[in-house]
């Protein structure tokens, strides 16, 4: 959340709110209305616990206004209200409201029709932080100079402001125990790796642990209200080894009311060496004190299969020669506290120090699809295997029947391989228990580069290797520095060790964390989150047809992501580009045409398909793919913060550095229907240098024939497309979150549409020089009188420029800056025009054009604007004939591939591309929602 959220958490807290530079008109306090939104859970299945949920809900322009509007929220089967907190994520032009973010406290019982928000303009009291229902008080927050200290009402929970500890401790409220403590990061590397076994002997490792250290600590709050979030911040410090520090993260803590839970969202940068820092285990680990708890009393939970777990005990009473008694051996089995050792058959009570106490255990998710287990006595002694499985869902526990324990666990944990848990010291006063985000079991983490350059040192050398394997190498630039990755990880406090069902229970939540969602049509009724969608139509056969395509594209990602075991702790979330039939496997390892990192927006592709049918199965892949390329994909510090690397075989190989893949667009659908995800927020909020980028590197260096190299602080060349779009969605984003920059970056968004209007051939132009200094946009290099030049790129609007476009002029309406809106209808309309009406329009024409499919969304977009329906049956055209997309008459089915062909029986569909997956699916969205009459009235397909 931006950094005014503190402020209107506490103006809820106080009643009816305001905002500087907003109006309160249309609507204001003159009058009374309100209104209802329902929120349902997302999927089927009701959730069997939540520990609070935060939301989003979208408004449309005029309604509502931030000083003037109260929020509340009840069952929509109804009863009383639930308590509510609430903030605003985004604003119209005008000000008024146009997202919202909401919280509400964990629940006894989710409602299984979901709920309504009720918003009411023209009051003066604000409500949001109404307790009644089923909220029993909110939170109490206390910050001092050392610590923050959140109360739910089931836990307490202290955050220290400075030293290793994260967490200084968790405390029960029903009976007082502090059942964690020590909270901290633990992260351990090595300086070099051995390049086989044989050459260990003769190769220097120097090994390094760290811990966390806290640089800074603030708290987001509402005294009483329902969340509070405590963000922390620091690197990892040495503990042992010749190492400074280094690994720079932030942790966020969120805690809901009446919740015995706290959600930690977890990310770290790479601000290394690859040559020389290799992780090889990164961690968070908790203290759970057990002084004075009997071993036989202390119990292991070590997560297995689909919500499955190993019961333990650190010294057990099962399996013995001698039996102590059935009603023992079930209670320590269930994690009851055992019948006085007095009822004990005295064979096994009088030889109780006979049994071996189990002090450590250790998981190890190697790889997707196994898992092991082993355990031991103690430090010195030899590891227990205990048999293993396939996926283990990673919720862990440690405590005892009667001090309590925790239980964490990490989200996805098999898919982010390579993972674990581990416990230790289980049989002393306090043990401890890890969750290893990359466990130390594993190979450490290597980040080097996967070719040594080839030779390749000019850049007509690394053009032509271009031509060969579509890799754009360069030396230097094929570096993690600046890289980074986040995690969620659900923690749980008990008084007492719980039962196998309710940690099933709870490793669901962690894995599947229930989410609120509103309805795909009142979503699209109030245009927030744009208009070039529309919910699906079945009306006609074709219209049926495109959507049943664009459910089989869906699906077989789904399964590509399955059978071809897209997982791993960097790769998780991401596609790969393009697939090999010869060796039936997509070209993991052919340049660029490996990892996908976001080409040609799959991002959009799969927001907009769930904003319009609203399915959990696709929000699922879209949430993970916006952690994928918002994290592991882009630079986050250094020269090239803000930019992003073009696909490859590793993430950030590839020497094209650049804003397309940054691209805010991709990350704004899942910021607000998250209610604001604060670590999204941050990844917008350094989207607003980027532009600074562009003075120290230029992304057309290799193929400028005008001379012109860019100068830190003097204007410099941007495209009008992948470039712009990028710069242009993260300003508009700023302008309407009312963030820190909103001025600022209004101002830019503003001089360079103006800039772009003033072009003699707009959009058509391609680039010009941008000046960070004052916002300002004028004529290219090669064309400083501004005379007219045709530069068109198949590119330019295939990486959400006109989803961008489409949003701003709405956003502008008639306040647009004059000339923009028409030289973008000139774009839309004349780039799959042919060739003779644009030259008579510009002069020449546009040369050799590809991504027509993909394209066709824009003649769609001006025939819809313009109202020509002889168009609208071009955009269809378009659509449906052309050299480089899908086509009607593809089989639109995955064919099984098994035997000795391939490593593992899998399907394939050697017809489809991501490129080509992103951009039918884009195009058949927008041309349904804009052009779908005259789908069912054209001749084609």
């Amino acid at each position: 959340m931006r950094s005014s959220t503190p402020l209107l958490l506490g103006a809820l807290a106080q009643g009816a709110f305001s905002l500087p530079g907003t109006s309160s008109a249309s609507g204001g306090n003159s009058s009374s209305s309100s209104s209802s939104v329902g929120v349902h859970w997302l999927g089927d299945n009701t959730p069997s616990y939540t520990s609070g949920a935060t939301f989003g809900l979208p408004w449309p322009e005029g309604k509502y206004f931030y000083n003037s509007t109260s929020f509340s929220i009840a069952a929509a089967s109804g009863g009383d209200t639930i308590a509510l907190d609430s903030w605003v994520t985004g604003y119209w032009r005008d000000g008024s409201i146009k997202w919202t973010g909401h919280a509400i406290p964990a629940l006894e019982s989710a409602a299984e029709g979901g709920y309504t928000v009720s918003a009411r303009r023209g009051h003066g009291h604000n409500n949001n932080n109404n307790h009644g229902g089923s909220s029993k008080g909110g939170l109490k927050v206390q910050e001092s100079r050392g610590e923050v200290r959140v109360d739910t009402g089931k836990i307490s929970v202290s955050f220290p402001k400075s030293g290793s500890a994260l967490v200084k401790s968790i405390t029960t409220k029903s009976g007082g125990k502090v059942v964690g403590a020590n909270g901290k990061l633990v992260l351990h590397t090595q300086s070099a790796v051995a390049e086989d076994v044989a050459s260990r002997a003769n190769t220097t490792i120097d090994y390094s642990n760290f811990e966390s250290k806290i640089s800074n600590v603030t708290v987001t709050q509402a005294d009483g209200g329902v969340r509070a979030l405590v963000t922390v911040r620091g690197t990892h410090a040495p503990v042992s080894g010749d190492h400074d520090a280094w690994l720079q993260f932030v942790v966020r803590f969120y805690l809901y009311a009446d919740s015995d839970a706290v959600r930690i969202v977890h990310s770290v940068v790479f601000d290394g060496d690859a040559s020389s820092d290799f992780i090889t285990g990164l961690g968070i680990r908790f203290s759970v004190p057990l002084a004075g708890e009997e071993l036989y009393n202390r119990h292991v939970r070590i997560p297995g299969e689909e919500g499955g777990f190993l019961h333990d005990a650190v010294r057990g009473i099962t399996g013995l020669r001698r039996d102590p008694g059935e009603e023992v051996r079930l209670a320590q089995v269930a994690g009851q506290v055992l019948p006085n050792i007095s009822t004990w058959d005295t064979r096994v009570s009088s030889r109780l120090h006979w049994i071996p106490a189990w002090n450590d255990y250790k998981l190890a998710q190697l790889s997707p699809d196994g898992f092991t287990i082993h355990k031991r006595t103690q430090a010195g002694q030899g590891w227990i295997t205990i048999p293993g499985g396939k996926r283990s869902h990673g919720l862990t526990y440690l405590g005892g029947a009667t001090k309590g324990g925790l239980a964490v666990g990490l989200r996805d944990f098999w898919k982010k391989y390579p993972t674990g848990v581990e416990i230790a010291n289980a049989a002393g006063d306090e043990g401890q228990l890890t969750v290893w985000l990359y466990s130390p079991e594993a190979g450490p983490l290597d980040l080097r580069p996967f070719h040594d350059g080839m030779g390749e040192d000019t850049y007509e050398e690394q053009l032509d290797a271009l031509e060969i394997t579509y890799e754009d190498y360069e030396p230097g630039f094929n570096t993690p520095y600046g890289i980074a990755r986040t995690n969620e990880v659900y923690l749980y406090a008990f008084d007492a060790t719980p039962d196998s069902d309710e940690l099933a229970t709870l490793s669901a939540n962690t894995n599947e964390p229930p989410v609120l969602v509103p309805e795909p049509a009142y979503i699209r009724e109030t245009k927030a989150a744009g208009t070039y969608w529309n919910l699906p139509d079945t009306s006609n056969e074709k219209a049926a047809t495109l959507e049943s395509h664009l459910d089989f594209l869906v699906q077989f990602y789904e399964g590509q992501v399955e059978t071809r075991k897209w997982y791993g702790f960097l790769d998780y979330g991401d596609y790969m580009h393009t697939y090999d039939p010869d060796r039936h496997i997509w070209r993991y390892d052919v340049g660029g045409y490996a990892w996908d990192n976001s080409e040609l927006s799959p991002d959009l592709f799969l927001w907009q398909y769930f904003l319009r049918t609203g399915r959990e199965d696709v929000y699922r892949l879209a949430e993970a793919l916006t952690r994928h390329t918002g994290e592991v994909d882009v630079y986050h510090i250094g020269d090239w913060k803000g930019l992003g690397t073009r696909h490859g075989v590793q993430h950030y190989a590839d020497s094209a550095k650049q804003v397309r893949i940054t691209q805010p667009q991709y990350r704004k659908y899942f910021f607000y229907l998250s209610g604001g995800d604060e670590r999204v927020g941050e990844l917008l909020t350094e989207a607003l240098d980027t532009d600074k980028t562009y003075g120290v590197l230029d992304p057309q260096r290799k193929v400028r024939t005008d001379g012109w190299t860019p100068t830190p602080g003097q204007p410099t060349a941007i495209s009008l497309g992948t470039d712009w779009a990028g710069l242009a969605a993260g300003w508009l984003l700023e302008w309407e979150r009312r963030g820190s920059r909103w001025q600022e970056a209004r101002h830019k968004l503003t001089q360079t549409a103006r800039g772009i209007a003033a072009l003699k051939n707009g959009f058509v132009t391609g680039s010009g020089l941008y000046a960070i200094t004052n916002g300002t946009l004028g004529p290219p290099p090669e064309d400083p009188n501004n005379e007219g030049i045709v530069s068109v790129s198949h590119l330019s609007a295939v990486f959400g420029l006109p989803e961008v476009l489409s949003d701003l002029l709405e956003y502008w309406g008639t306040d647009a800056p004059a000339g923009l809106e028409s030289v973008w209808l000139d774009y839309t309309y004349y780039y799959s025009a042919s060739k003779a009406e644009q030259a008579a329009r510009y002069g020449s024409n546009f040369g050799s054009l590809n991504l027509i499919q993909g394209h066709s969304r824009l003649t769609a977009y001006w025939a819809h604007h313009e109202g020509n329906s002889t168009v609208g049956e071009r955009a269809w055209y378009e659509f449906f004939n052309n050299d480089d997309g899908f086509l009607a008459d593809e089989p639109w089915v995955a064919e099984v591939v098994n035997g000795s062909a391939v490593l593992i029986e899998t399907e394939e569909a050697t017809w489809i591309s991501s490129n080509e997956m992103a951009q039918y699916g884009l195009a058949a969205i927008q041309n349904l929602a804009l052009v779908g009459e005259e789908l069912e009235t054209s001749p084609y397909p």
